[in-house]
């Protein structure tokens, strides 16, 4: 039997932002070859969505681990900055 691997919210938090971004891309691709009305908006949302998902991550990445560590560091006792 294999074990399952218990994925980490850091690991979580990646993949729903690929799931996020594949979907965008494909959809901003089915409505330019369809030629929708606003489909220039949909596209320039979708390169500013390219560059600010993966900065909101990040920063949901640094902070998950600042706020672990600080409660780890509170369980042992110690209080650091």
């Amino acid at each position: 039997m294999e074990e399952k691997k218990k994925r980490s919210p850091k690991q979580i938090a990646a993949l729903i932002c690929v799931v996020i971004l594949v979907s965008m891309y494909i959809v901003t691709l089915v409505v330019a070859c369809l030629d929708f009305s606003g489909s220039g908006r949909l596209f320039a949302a979708c390169l500013v969505a390219s560059i600010g998902l993966p900065i909101l991550l990040w920063i949901y990445i640094w902070l998950y681990g600042k706020v672990k560590d600080r409660r780890n560091n509170a369980e042992d006792g110690r209080l650091e900055d």
